[in-house]
C-alpha cells in the first residue's frame, strides 16, 4: 500500500508551460485524507514551492534544493548544506570558465552577480526569493547555502557536466535541466532526502511512490519502490528505471495518482 508519494516539479509535474495542474490541490486533499503524504521534490527553493502550493501547504511536505532542504509545516526536519569553507573556491572554479554563470542557493534567498541575459530573467523568474548583489563573496556566512545553481548558455549535457566535475571533486555536480547544473554537498540529493523521510515517518520502500524526468532524480527514484520517468525524461534516466509514465504535458503525474485513488482501499 502506496504511504508517500514525491514528485519532481519541471518537466514531471509541471505542464509544457512549467505550470502547476490545477487538478494537483484535490487530488493531494484526497491522498490527505487517505492518509498518504504527498511531497513537491525540487531544485527549487522553499519559498517558490511554499508560494506553488499555497492552497494546501499544511497538508504536503516541501523537498527543497535537491534534497538538501526538507520543510514540513514550517519547520526545517533535515539540511544539508555546503561547507563554507567549499563555496569561495567553487565560485571561482566556475567563473574562471566561460559561459557559466553561479547562483547561491540560501535556505532562505537566492543570490546572483551577473545580470547577463537570459540568466538574469530565468533566475528571477525561477526563484520567488532572488536577490542581485555585487559579489556572491560577500554572502558566505550570512546563510547555509543549499546548492550553487549552474546556468549554462551552452547546455548542462554538453558544457557544464564536462568541465565541473574535475575541478570540484570534493563536492557533487549534477544535470538539474537543459541548461543548468547544481552543486552541492556530496551527501545531498533527493535519495537522501528519501531516506531521511522514511526513517522519520516511519515508512517501508515499498510504500514509497516517486516520479522523476532527470538525473537529479535518480537518487530519489532508486529509493522508493514504485518508480516512474516521464516519457519526456532524459534518455538515459529512462533506460536506468525503466518505467515511465505519459509526458508531462500529457499529465502522466496526475493520471497515476488517479489511478492510486481509484484502486480499492
Amino acid at each position: 500500500m502506496i504511504k508517500f508519494i514525491a514528485t519532481d516539479l519541471d518537466g514531471t509535474l509541471l505542464d509544457g508551460e512549467r505550470k502547476l495542474p490545477a487538478e494537483i490541490f484535490p487530488l493531494i486533499e484526497q491522498l490527505h485524507k487517505r492518509g498518504i503524504l504527498f511531497a513537491p521534490a525540487s531544485g527549487r527553493q522553499y519559498a517558490n514551492l511554499k508560494t506553488l502550493f499555497a492552497p494546501v501547504a499544511d497538508k504536503v511536505l516541501f523537498i527543497c534544493e535537491n534534497g538538501a532542504l526538507v520543510k514540513y509545516r514550517g519547520e526545517t526536519l533535515h539540511l544539508t548544506p555546503i561547507k563554507d569553507r567549499a563555496l569561495k573556491p567553487a565560485l571561482d572554479e566556475i567563473r574562471a570558465l566561460p559561459h557559466l554563470y553561479p547562483m547561491l542557493c540560501g535556505v532562505n534567498c537566492a543570490y546572483i552577480e551577473d545580470r547577463a541575459e537570459p540568466f538574469y530573467t530565468y533566475s528571477m523568474a525561477a526563484y520567488t526569493n532572488c536577490k542581485y548583489v555585487e559579489s556572491l563573496n560577500s554572502v558566505i556566512g550570512t546563510e547555509d547555502i543549499c546548492k550553487i545553481a549552474v546556468y549554462d548558455e551552452i547546455a548542462a549535457a554538453k558544457n557544464c557536466i564536462k568541465v565541473l566535475p574535475p575541478r570540484l571533486q570534493e563536492l557533487r555536480t549534477i544535470i538539474s535541466g537543459f541548461d543548468w547544473c547544481d552543486v552541492s554537498s556530496p551527501e545531498a540529493n533527493k535519495g537522501e532526502a528519501i531516506r531521511f523521510i522514511q526513517r522519520n515517518f516511519g515508512l517501508r520502500r515499498e510504500e514509497c511512490l516517486a516520479f522523476g524526468d532527470h538525473m537529479n532524480d535518480y537518487e530519489m527514484l532508486v529509493e522508493c519502490g514504485s518508480a516512474y520517468v516521464t516519457e519526456n525524461g532524459y534518455p538515459p534516466l529512462i533506460k536506468l528505471v525503466g518505467r515511465t509514465v505519459p509526458s508531462n504535458r500529457h499529465g502522466g503525474v496526475i493520471t497515476k495518482i488517479r489511478e492510486l485513488l481509484s484502486a480499492p482501499i
